[in-house]
């Protein structure tokens, strides 16, 4: 049985990320990057798909993890019948090669310790060959080679398929265990394992702990809104700028379903988002990073223009299923790559040029060419915005006339006319006005239904979405307009258990919009847009109550999945969720910026 997703922490070092169990259990690990194939996969399978396991010998009477205040160190303290032991896990950021630190250091008494590290390479399949070099363990498969040291005395434990360690851990005494990733034809020892645990420690708490200091979130929620902020950082490859949505893929949103999608990849939706989080964070150098992997990921023909890319700003996203993993509590298929890559999105274009226009709003430095783009973008959706499309749930049905995916073919024209006047370059600004003007009679006529009185999910239909509560947020219409709070109220519908789904769900069988059997959680970013609308159309105490009904949801270490199962009370899809977080401290702003009471009431985490 596995873990809940609630039960995993984060570690991170800007360029891929690992999943640690309660337990003390990494069972998720992709080597060198987030869409490398992972080499720790029992989150998604068995043991036998991968996993690095350290941990008391004896039964442990009491457990508590907890980052260290501002950072992404993990401490995990243990209590056994010998002692209590703490095990420190981290990624060095920014090191020459990706690597794991784990330090066991004993508190009180002497505890024995056991470390198994079972790698199974190519999304937990191959079955590495292992030998000694010099003090370390060497596994080697195809073109990844890992290396694991430990800088104390350990008895190595017989076993061809696993590396097993023993060790005891008195009062007062360390020991580390490293590690790291190299190219397999590379002979030479990874420089991480040169370097004292003790030093690459310091070096990561200090890295993290002056991120944090940027924050410029003074409110009653700043706990919360830094981790959601070193979340987004540690999903965040450096190389590129690009943010994945998640470092997972193929959590369920639907325990035992087929709602199990690939989110180790950068999408376009997010963009816009992203950026206001980062900019009005303090994070101007992270946001500039940001725009740079839009602009190189978009260049070309606005034909090819994709929902979403890989982290290099790569095309190609090839959706494959992997038959000999079972599946995370048996949601079966595990996916790798996203076939929505290929998928017709209008709103895309929306958000890019949304983000291009907060961009220069904001000063980032733009290239020279980014005018010959956006006019390029424009020219494509004068001619396509009225063409049904797959819309921002990247629906595996039919295409529809999504009223949401209108909504951001007005953004796009409104955002070109407005980057046009801070440019000078008003040429094309008459055409775009026209194409605003038609497509926001449009959507008022065609998306707008009298009898449910809201806003709904697509023309002719009266199902409720979500993601009408952006509205206002976009500018395509005031909070005060009486059909903004109109479709607000409608939300209601939605709701479950105290949050918000992203549309009605379904029976048996295949949903009739998005074509995929099975039901789903509530979606955490749509509660905090729900917040978000109640607080500008003037429920603030209404608002507040749902965003800490969100902040109740995180787990104990303040991480949030992409959804809420509220009957069960746990945790589902891919986590932690990028779209959750930067929505997070999206609200914690707005809420903190009309109504700056007193600080509000805490509740308990769950987990």
């Amino acid at each position: 049985m596995s873990a809940p997703i609630e039960d995993y922490a984060l570690i991170g070092d800007l360029e891929t990320a690992a999943m640690v169990g309660r337990d003390g259990s990494v069972d998720w690990l992709c080597l060198p990057r987030f869409d490398s194939p992972a080499c720790l996969a029992a989150l998604l399978g068995t043991p036998d798909n991968g996993f690095w396991r350290v941990a008391p010998l004896a039964p442990v009477t009491s457990a508590q993890r907890a980052y260290r205040p501002d950072t992404l160190v993990l401490d995990t303290r243990w209590e056994t019948p010998t002692g209590i032991v703490r095990v420190t896990d981290f990624m060095p950021p920014r090191a020459q090669t990706p690597c794991v630190v784990r330090v066991i250091e004993g508190l009180s008494g002497a505890v024995p310790m056991h470390s198994e590290l079972r790698l199974r390479f190519h999304q937990g399949r191959v079955v590495p060959w292992i030998r000694a070099v010099d003090r370390c363990a060497v596994a080697v498969a195809g073109p990844d080679a890992v290396w694991l040291d430990a800088d104390g005395p350990v008895s190595a434990l017989d076993r061809e398929d696993s590396t097993l360690y023993d060790f005891t851990v008195p009062a007062g005494r360390r020991l580390a265990l490293t590690l790291a990733w190299s190219p397999s034809h590379v002979p030479q020892t990874p420089a991480p394992l040169s370097v004292p645990a003790e030093t690459l420690l310091k070096e990561t708490g200090d890295f993290w702990r002056r991120w944090s200091a940027r924050c410029r979130y003074e409110g009653p929620w700043r706990d919360a809104v830094v981790r959601s902020l070193i979340t987004l950082k540690a999903l965040t490859y450096a190389p590129t700028g690009g943010v994945v949505a998640a470092p997972t893929t193929s959590l369920p949103g639907c325990i035992g379903g087929e709602r199990n999608w690939d989110h180790r990849y950068c999408w376009l939706r997010d963009s816009t988002l992203t950026l206001s989080c980062l900019l009005r964070s303090g994070y101007r150098d992270e946001a500039a990073a940001w725009v740079g992997w839009l602009v190189r990921a978009i260049a070309g023909d606005p034909t090819d223009l994709q929902t979403v890319y890989g982290v290099g700003g790569q095309r190609l996203l090839p959706e494959t299923e992997a038959p000999w993993l079972l599946g995370y509590e048996g949601s079966r298929p595990v996916r790798f790559g996203n076939s929505a890559a290929g998928q017709f999105q209008l709103d895309v274009y929306g958000e890019v040029l949304d983000a291009l226009c907060l961009s220069l709003r904001a000063g980032i430095p733009m290239p020279a060419h980014v005018w010959g783009l956006v006019e390029a973008m424009m020219g494509y959706l004068q001619r396509h915005w009225r063409e049904p499309d797959q819309g921002l749930w990247q629906v595996r049905g039919r295409g529809r006339q999504f009223v949401h995916s209108k909504v951001m073919a007005w953004v796009a024209a409104d955002r070109a006319v407005r980057m046009g006047e801070l440019l000078g370059r008003n040429g094309s600004s008459g055409q775009w006005r026209a194409m605003r003007d038609e497509v926001h009679r449009q959507v008022c006529r065609e998306g707008w239904d009298a009898r449910r009185q809201s806003f709904v999910q697509s023309y002719g239909s009266s199902a409720l979405d979500a993601s009408a509560l952006l509205m206002p947020r976009l500018g395509f219409l005031p909070a005060r307009d009486e059909r903004v709070r109109a479709t607000v109220q409608a939300m209601r519908g939605l709701e479950h258990g105290g949050f918000v789904r992203r549309y009605a769900a379904s029976g048996e069988g295949a949903h009739p919009v998005d074509g995929v059997r099975g039901p789903e959680g509530a979606f955490v970013a749509c509660s905090l847009w729900y917040a978000d609308a109640l607080a500008e159309t003037g429920r603030a105490e209404q608002a507040r109550e749902v965003f800490e009904r969100v902040l109740a949801i995180r787990n104990d270490v303040g991480l949030l999945a992409e959804q809420w199962a509220p009957d069960a009370g746990r945790q589902l899809g891919n986590a932690p969720q990028a779209s959750s977080h930067i929505a997070l401290v999206e609200t914690a702003f707005a809420l903190s910026a009309s109504s700056p009471g007193p600080a509000p009431r805490r509740h308990a985490r769950a987990g």
